[in-house]
């Protein structure tokens, strides 16, 4: 009897139409996935603020995302994480590692969309520098970054280096303010502070805010309280600025002309106490750090006088009428956040005239001495190549972070779908099955 071989051909191209769609199932979804990882990808990595105990992480992805930093003293046992400081899904991100060993090599890998990325295939790693003596003064420089169109460019990172010192970085707030204390500033080496020479030591800024565009800028010390609005897309030089005035704070006095003031023939005992002439702000210096979230402000001022008290960052507007003791105080409603805050005093003096008092200041937690930045972009002077930190050097950026297959503790990717699979075994038993009954068929 013929035997029938139709249906076994039938049943192997069916076999190996199979195959082929399986694979190009499989094929599609990988390459799926790595179009999404590359939006996720960290980029211009960069390693700054360089303490005995902390460092801080910045990088910038092409999509909106959140993230976090795997962590530890060996490149296998990367056992702490660290969440990205902005509570938000955003195109930058920054974060900093404190309570660490001085003089201490740490590696770690990013987890950024919900994968591992590392430095091209091994985990980056930085060197704590030595332990310092805490700077006697806070020299602060302060300015805001802003978009083509003027407005305040929120949470951008901005980096600044000053005569050849170790990469300092902050983050840009609501406003588009910063703040960052020279002070901290160390030599590449990490072990002394740098000494600013204010009219010579060059700043370097460059600010980065994703898709909106980067900036760069150079200043020098004696000019940069404030530094003027960097606008991203340009390139300033500030270095022909005059120098600032002192802390760059506005000050208000008044003084009254000496025919109001005629000297008379008694003396006045030291028990009257005279109501001052002018607001004064007395609990907090210009750029000074404090370690409460909710700090009292205080100070003298005409009795009667109303003054308008706003704290910029919030913001948050009141008005505190001077009493008869001449003394004024005033609290916040809400605890205020980390980093750089703006007090603004606003009164009307005697003769009708508008006056102005503002302070700036930073907010700080009080687990330790070294400043620890929040707020933006990449200094012209920093080299954009792949950050390794070494303990005599400061890391430069990564531009090529790779993907790794660890899995992580939080988010995890999703792996490989079996459906493929299921469907090419269900087939397979099913040809086997066919080819039998075709083989029993022809031994009829």
């Amino acid at each position: 009897m013929r035997k029938s071989k139709i249906p076994t051909i039938i049943g192997l191209f069916i076999l190996v139409f199979g195959l082929a769609a399986g694979v190009l199932l499989v094929r599609n979804q990988n390459i799926f996935r790595l179009g999404a990882a590359a939006e996720f990808a960290p980029k211009d990595v960069r390693i700054s603020n360089i303490t005995d105990t902390s460092f801080t992480i910045s990088w910038i992805t092409d999509k909106e995302t959140s993230g976090f930093v795997k962590w530890g003293q060996g490149a296998t046992s990367l056992d702490k994480t660290d969440l990205d400081e902005l509570k938000d899904q955003s195109f930058t991100h920054l974060l900093t590692l404190r309570g660490l060993t001085p003089q201490t090599t740490y590696f770690f890998k990013i987890n950024s969309g919900g994968e591992d990325f590392d430095n091209n295939g091994i985990a980056w790693q930085v060197t704590t520098g030595q332990t310092l003596e805490i700077p006697s003064k806070t020299n602060l420089v302060s300015g805001s970054v802003l978009t083509s169109t003027g407005q305040p460019a929120k949470n951008a990172l901005l980096y600044l280096t000053v005569g050849g010192g170790s990469l300092l970085s902050t983050i840009t707030s609501d406003s588009g303010s910063w703040v960052i204390p020279l002070s901290s500033a160390r030599n590449q080496a990490l072990s002394s502070y740098v000494v600013v020479d204010e009219k010579n030591a060059l700043i370097e800024i460059s600010a980065n805010a994703g898709p909106q565009g980067v900036a760069s800028a150079q200043i020098y010390p004696q000019s940069a309280r404030p530094v003027p609005s960097i606008i991203l897309g340009d390139t300033h030089d500030f270095k022909n600025l005059p120098p600032s005035e002192e802390s760059g704070i506005p000050k208000a006095s008044i003084g009254l002309p000496d025919e109001a003031t005629p000297s008379s023939g008694f003396e006045v005992g030291e028990t009257a106490t005279p109501s001052a002439t002018t607001v004064t702000l007395e609990s907090v210096e210009p750029g000074e750090i404090i370690t409460t979230t909710e700090p009292e402000f205080f100070g003298e001022g005409p009795v009667g006088v109303t003054l308008t008290i706003t704290l910029e960052s919030e913001p948050i507007t009141e008005a505190v009428k001077v009493p008869t003791s001449g003394n004024w105080s005033w609290s916040s409603p809400e605890g205020l956040a980390e980093g750089a805050h703006k007090i603004t005093i606003t009164w009307r003096d005697a003769g009708g005239i508008l006056r102005t008092l503002s302070r700036t200041f930073i907010v700080q937690a009080a687990e330790g001495p070294s400043f620890e930045s929040t707020p933006s972009a990449s200094p012209t002077s920093t080299p954009k190549a792949s950050p390794t930190a070494s303990p005599t050097a400061s890391p430069t950026a990564t531009a090529t972070p790779t993907a790794t297959a660890t899995t992580t503790a939080a988010p995890v990717p999703d792996s490989g779908s079996l459906t493929p699979t299921i469907l090419l075994f269900i087939m397979g038993i099913g040809v086997v099955a066919f080819a039998f009954l075709v083989w029993k068929k022809s031994e009829i």
